[in-house]
């Protein structure tokens, strides 16, 4: 795998960085087609995301350079950072309150050329 050819990124997407770092280990250092196979048979919630993003660098790298062939490229770098937590309140009893953190994550995703 050589130079990256496009980067593409999905900021805020809601859920935990860790359950997407589950999609994302599935895909990296595969081939565009397979990895979209992948993630199109992948039951969990982030893979809908990471497909769709997948999707968008692919037509970055065409956009970008339209001789590529698709076929050709490689997911070379792929990796998932921590977003913000959204802090929300829930009643609970007693009239006490517990706190609910809902996390959210980045997903970072670059293709290289094959070979």
């Amino acid at each position: 795998m050589s130079n990256v050819v496009s980067t593409a990124t999905i900021r805020h997407l809601r859920g935990s960085a860790q359950k997407a770092r589950l999609v994302i280990d599935l895909i990296r250092g595969k081939r565009v087609d397979e990895a979209q196979w992948i993630l199109s048979s992948t039951k969990k919630y982030a893979a809908a995301h990471v497909k769709k993003l997948l999707d968008s660098v692919v037509a970055n790298a065409i956009d970008l350079n339209p001789e590529i062939n698709p076929d050709q490229l490689v997911v070379h770098t792929a990796f998932v950072d921590e977003g913000f937590r959204m802090k929300r309140v829930r009643p609970a009893p007693q009239g006490r309150a517990h706190r609910i953190q809902k996390s959210t994550c980045h997903i970072t995703m670059k293709l290289g050329l094959e070979g």
